[in-house]
Order: C-alpha cells, then structure tokens, then sequence
C-alpha cells in the first residue's frame, strides 16, 4: 500500500502546523523535525547532532575517510550518493529533468520547477511600490523591507539590525564564531549552507553558470558575472585618482597601489615587495629555482605558464594576435602592443617634468633617472655609481668573475640571467622578434630594434668631429676611435691592439688557429665568416659585383678593384730602373728582384 502511493501520488499525512502533506509517515515525522529543531541522531565523536539518521552516516564518514560512492569512468570516489550522482552529469551530460511544455532539460529538479513558472505565469504577489512580482507572500513580505527599510531583528551582542531572521541567524555566527555546514569530502566548515554547496562544486567539478555568449561554464554565479563583463566591456570599478577603469574589484585594488607605492607582499629570502601575492609567488621560483612547466618537444622548462605557452608557439608557429589595421599577426600580446603604436605613433607615457613621451612604462622610468640625478648604488670597488641595486649587483660581477647562471645544455655560465635566456636560443633556435616591415626574426629584441632602423634610415648617433652619422651607438663608439686612434683591445701574447672587439677575436684565432666557419659543400675552414661567404660564391658561381664600364662580372669586391684598373688606366707600380709599369703589387715586387740580384 505504502509502495502504491508513488503511483497514485496520494498524499495521506499532513503537517498540522504548515499544511505540508506526505506520502509516507516517515517523511513527516522527518518534516516535523524543522518546525521543533529536533535532531536526535548525535555523532560521538565531536556531539554534532542531525535530525535525519542518513546526515548523521554521511558525516561520519568525514571520520573514517570512507568513500564508499565510485564513479565508474573515472574511478573518483565520494562519501556521499548525492556527490556521485553530481559528479556522473560531467561525463554523461545527463539532464534528467524535462519541461513538457518545450522539451527544454535540466540537471536538477529545482531548476526544472523554477522553469515551470515561466509558462504557468505562477507570479501571485506583486509589489505595489517597484511591481517586482513573488511566487511565495512571505517573499513579498521580506521584500517589502527594501522600502521601508525595516530590520525587526536585531543582533544582541553588536546591535546590527537586519530585514530577515536567517541574515540574523548568519550573522550571529560570525560571534559564536559557529560553522554547522561541513563538507563531507575534506571536512572544509562553512557557516551558510549556501557557501558550503558553492564550495561542493569544487568536488564535483560542477559548473552550472554558462555564458549565453560564448558557452563558457562557471563554478559561481560571480565568476559568470565577472566573465560577461568581456562581452558587454562594462568596467565599472573606477580609479579616483586617474579615472582608469577595471571590470574586477580586485583590478582596480591591485591598481591603487601604482599610486600608493604599497607593496604588501615580501619575500622572506630577499626582502623584495611585490604588489600581488601571485608576483610574490612567481618570484619565490627564483629562489627554489623551480620550473614546473616544460615543453613537449624541446623539454625547455619554465616557472611560469604563460611562458611555456609563448614559447610553443616557436614550434608551432601559431600568431593568435592579429593586428586590426594591417592584417599582421603576432605570437605575443607584447609584440602587437608595440606594432600598434607604429600605426597610432601613440605614446601614452609621458614624463611630467619634461613632457618626453614613451611607447612603454619601463623606458619612461628609465628616463625619470635622468631628472633625479640620483644614483645612490656605488662600487666598492672603482666607485662607479647606479641607479638600482640590480644594476649594481650585476656590475659587481665584473670584479668578482662570479657566474651563477648556468646553462643545463652546455653548462656554459653567465653573469646576468638576460645573458643566459639569450645564450639559450642557440639551442632552442627560438626568435620571437618579428619586424613589423619585412617579417625577419630575430632572437633577441635588441637585435631586432638594430635591424629596424635599415628601414627607418635612422641615424641618431652622430660624430661631434666630422659630423658622420649612425645608426648604431656602437658603430659611432668604433668610429670615433679613428680619430682618437685609440686601441683598447689588445692580444695577450703579441701585444697587438685594436679599434675594435670583434677584431681582437679575429686575430687570436691566428695563435689558435681555430677556423669556426665550414664550408658545407668542401669542409673547407676559415677563421673569417666574410672569408667563407666569399669561398661559398665558388661554388653557387655567384658573380654578384658587376663592372660599370664593361659589364664584366666578379665575386669579390677586391677582384673588381683589380679590374677597375685596366679602365682608369692607373698603372700605379713604375719601375724605377727600367720605367716598366705592373698593374698589380705582387708581379710588380717580383719584377724588382730582377734588378737587386
């Protein structure tokens, strides 16, 4: 008879007190429970006590860490059915609950009755001062409150008031400092029910809030409230001090501190601020030189995940960011940035002393130095001065020949870090530089910003004696040598010295006889990469210097030299006995030891 009920839906016990009817005793006298706060079935372990005997199974298992539930697709395992039963809707999808009024599916009964009020237009009890319509009257009761602003319940140990008994009854936890909602998976306390299902989810992997927009799903009605603000573009936590905008609260926190200088967050190895606890955490992976995120196909390893991603895409070429005036693309958010500002000429960093504007933040605080003067990091060593600490740090290096930087390849050591990261794109072959203007690569950024100025034709650096321009600050430290002739670059063991770096090293592969520069189709070897370049021509039979007079055509610039001779008709080696001419130096030498012998 009992059994038969389900069936014909027969209703026989009813609550005397709320009018709420039950098909079976049981469920009433469980019913009954809420109205006398009875709760006679008490865990003795902690005297927690439940008003249904099941509640009180399912949370001793929070003690005896039982996890009888298993899924079966992925073998995860719950202390409780209705988490299993949650959990299971990940992998089928499931939507057991249909509307038959437009086929319409949800998870949960709940969400299913809350749907059936659309087509019933159950909406009975209608506020007379805004017409926000209620299913319930006692809803319309407490809503009514928002008006008249009444709060009857008052908290007795601080005096806040509040329109709602429950709110009182949250509140007044905050005192006992109470928290009756456990989670039965990692026995997690909560003082609202609310934010221990909230918290459920995390267990379960539930997402139940999705983007009508883009169909991305949430764990939290927030976290969807947070991501529709990408769509809509509402930024509504604004700056008081320069009127910058953020879609998040905590945006617009973590930028108060650029104006408050506040840095919160310290490392205890170091003593270096940080503004966000998540800079405090990347930065503490220097210390435990931890990198835990690695590529597949190079087994390169990164601290961060947003770098290991940049640099996949060195393998696969991928360049998600699109320019929206030019059609380029780019690998890197950075790189757009900049290329961006090429179109706009924009430099949004301006210098409140000077007025001198900026494409990026770090070149205006670069340039800020110059105004304060102020460099109060010295040298103990030659007393030179800088700015910063780390400049300082680094510089000390120089005297100490430390290098703590190490390459996991090679096992070649670097002073600085940068020159390590640059050291190890000659292993990973990695260019993410990309000109704007022909798309060459280049592995580092001043590499590339060198190579811009061919197509800008840009000659900042120029020579206060003859007035000779350059492109490079080092072309012109190289130049101004031949007036000076200074030769800072001398062999240790000849005692040959030169203008420039590049040409001490040169000359020590003669003591070396090192020949780096192989020739692929011969293995011949040479110690000049300009050596090998022109050797390489005698096998493309690559002429490439043509004569303007005759047309002839030549592979060096010397053997055009040679040939331009015949034209000009300088035959510049006389003899000075019998008045013969050579046109070349060698036979004219040769010639001269006819007459000394």
């Amino acid at each position: 008879n009992a059994h038969g009920r389900t069936h014909t839906e027969e209703k026989p016990y009813e609550c005397n007190i709320c009018n709420k009817a039950f098909s079976y005793r049981a469920s009433l006298i469980v019913h009954f429970r809420t109205h006398t706060k009875e709760k006679p079935f008490t865990c003795p372990l902690r005297n927690k006590a439940f008003s249904i005997n099941s509640h009180l199974k399912s949370h001793l298992r929070t003690h005896t860490k039982e996890k009888q539930y298993l899924c079966e697709t992925c073998n995860k395992a719950f202390s409780c059915r209705d988490y299993l039963n949650s959990h299971l809707r990940i992998h089928a999808t499931e939507k057991p609950f249909a509307c038959d009024m437009c086929n319409k599916a949800f998870p949960e009964e709940s969400n299913l009755k809350l749907h059936l009020r659309i087509h019933t237009q159950q909406k009975r009890f209608v506020c007379d001062l805004c017409n926000k319509v209620f299913y319930e009257k006692s809803n319309l009761k407490m809503h009514l409150r928002v008006h008249t602003q009444q709060k009857p319940f008052a908290c007795d140990k601080c005096n806040k008031t509040f329109a709602k008994k429950t709110s009182l009854e949250i509140h007044l936890r905050t005192h006992t400092k109470e928290k009756p909602f456990l989670c039965n998976e990692c026995n997690k306390a909560f003082s609202q029910k609310q934010n221990l299902e909230e918290h459920s989810r995390i267990h379960t992997k539930e997402k139940p809030f999705l983007c009508n927009v883009c169909n991305k799903a949430f764990t939290f009605q927030a976290g969807l409230n947070v991501h529709l603000r990408i769509h809509t573009e509402e930024r509504p936590y604004e700056c008081d001090v320069c009127n910058k905008a953020f879609s998040k609260k905590s945006g617009l926190k973590i930028h108060l501190r650029s104006h408050s200088q506040e840095k919160p967050f310290v490392c205890d190895k170091c003593n270096k601020s940080f503004t966000q606890k998540f800079n405090l955490k990347m930065h503490l992976r220097i210390h435990t030189k931890e990198k835990p995120f690695v590529c597949g196909e190079c087994n390169k390893a990164f601290s961060l995940k947003q770098n290991l991603q940049t640099h996949i895409r060195t393998h696969t070429g991928e360049k998600p960011f699109p320019c929206c005036l030019c059609d380029k693309a780019f690998s890197r958010c950075g790189n757009l940035k900049r290329h961006v500002q090429t179109h706009t000429s924009e430099k949004p960093f301006k210098c409140d002393i000077c007025s001198k504007g900026f494409t990026q933040h770090d070149g205006l605080k670069k340039h800020l130095l110059i105004h304060t003067g102020n460099k109060a990091f010295a040298c103990k060593f030659c007393n030179k001065a800088f700015y910063k600490q780390p400049d300082l740090n680094t510089h000390l290096r120089t005297h100490t020949k430390e290098k703590p930087f190490a390459c996991s390849i090679c096992n070649t050591t670097f002073a600085q870090r940068a020159h390590l990261n640059s050291h190890l794109r000659t292993h990973t072959k990695e260019k993410p530089y990309s000109c704007d203007v022909c798309n060459k690569t280049f592995s580092f950024l001043a590499g590339l910003n060198m190579h811009a100025k061919i197509h800008t034709k840009e000659k900042p650096y120029e020579c206060d004696i003859c007035n000779k321009a350059f492109s490079y600050r080092e072309s012109l430290n190289l130049h101004f040598r031949t007036h000076t002739k200074e030769k800072p670059f001398a062999c240790d063991l000849c005692n040959k010295a030169f203008s420039a770096k590049s040409s001490l090293r040169v000359h020590l592969r003669t003591h070396t006889k090192e020949k780096p520069f192989k020739c692929d189709e011969c293995n011949k070897a040479f110690s000049v990469r300009a050596n090998l370049k022109k050797h390489l021509l005698l096998h493309t039979k690559k002429k490439p210097l043509a004569c303007d007079f005759c047309g002839n055509k030549f592979s060096s610039s010397n053997a055009l030299k040679q040939h331009l001779l015949t034209h000009s008709k300088r035959k510049s080696f006389a003899c000075n006995f019998c008045d013969k001419v050579f046109f070349y130096s060698a036979p004219f030498k040769k010639h001269q030891l006819t007459h000394t012998t």
